[in-house]
């Protein structure tokens, strides 16, 4: 009988606990916007509907594909989510980069696709390999589009993150770690195909993240728009014990912008992309949530 109790209330406890962080994780999203309130004021004066709606789309884009490059590595490693499913875990998980500390997304994904019969151990693994694939494809994309003279030196930094990616190295490392931490290895190693197909994923948001960001800049061209944003978000993944990389980005992107825009431009640009980019979370959440839960997820 206190069997069956304690079974009946696990779930319950599951969805507060799982209620409390959507709440949290909205409230800190909403302090972001908040925060900055009026530089982006100022910034979407100079903006038409047009172009913020260009930029949304961009957002929404990017953030797809980050998607996709989660969920071709889940199932790579033996994990494989319908498209419904997979972007709830993913968007809702990823409310979490805008608490303090940097493990509540992986949390939240962990604990969510438990429930969908993905191990622990294979969310927490496709989420840690996140961060170096972006960073890798992402200081690719600066040296190309940049200009090899000013950025090319990111190139040295290239060939040792994609010794990192090499599956036959991933797998060794992840298996080394699991046995460090007493845990069952993996069941299925992770393939160069999957891998490959990882990349292209990372690459097409990089790109979509430029069309954010062009939308942005009426005087910039789209080549200079991905480098730019790709150089300043590696800048602030580098610094992800703060919520989402915030500030480093803005001051990153500041300094990027400085060539073609006054000080007080480029700041108001910062801040509006750093807004929408927190619209397209949510939306991106919202609309997977709704979306799983038609679907009886």
């Amino acid at each position: 009988m206190s069997t069956d109790v304690g079974a009946g209330r696990r779930p319950v406890a599951r969805k507060v606990v799982r209620f409390g962080f959507l709440l949290i994780a909205l409230g800190f999203g909403g302090w972001a916007v908040a925060s900055q309130w009026d530089g982006v004021v100022a910034g979407l004066a100079a903006l038409s509907p047009p172009m913020l709606a260009g930029s949304l789309a961009g957002v929404v884009a990017a953030l797809l594909g980050a998607m996709l490059t989660w969920r071709t590595l889940l199932a790579d490693l033996g994990s494989p989510l319908p498209f419904r499913p997979a972007a709830k875990v993913f968007f809702v998980g990823q409310l979490g980069k805008y608490i303090p500390g940097a493990v509540w997304p992986v949390l939240a994904q962990m604990e969510m696709g438990r429930d969908l019969g993905v191990p622990r151990t294979r969310s927490a693994t496709a989420f840690f390999l996140m961060m170096p694939i972006q960073l890798a494809t992402g200081l690719l994309v600066t040296a190309v589009t940049l200009g090899w003279d000013r950025f090319g030196w990111l190139l040295l930094l290239v060939p040792v993150l994609l010794v990192l990616l090499e599956p036959k190295v991933v797998n060794g490392l992840i298996g080394f770690g699991l046995r460090k931490l007493r845990r069952e290895p993996l069941e299925r190693p992770l393939t160069r195909r999957g891998m490959l197909t990882a990349l292209g994923w990372a690459v097409a948001g990089w790109a979509c993240y430029g069309v954010h960001l062009y939308f942005l800049i009426p005087r910039a061209d789209l080549v200079f728009a991905v480098g730019a944003f790709a150089l300043t978000w590696c800048l602030g993944i580098l610094t992800f014990v703060v919520p989402a990389g915030a500030g480093v980005r803005e001051v990153a992107m500041v300094a990027v912008l400085s060539p073609m825009l006054d000080r007080g431009s480029a700041i108001a640009v910062a801040l509006c992309s750093r807004v929408i980019i927190v619209i397209g979370d949510l939306i991106c959440a919202g609309l997977a949530g709704l979306a799983a839960r038609r679907g009886g997820v």
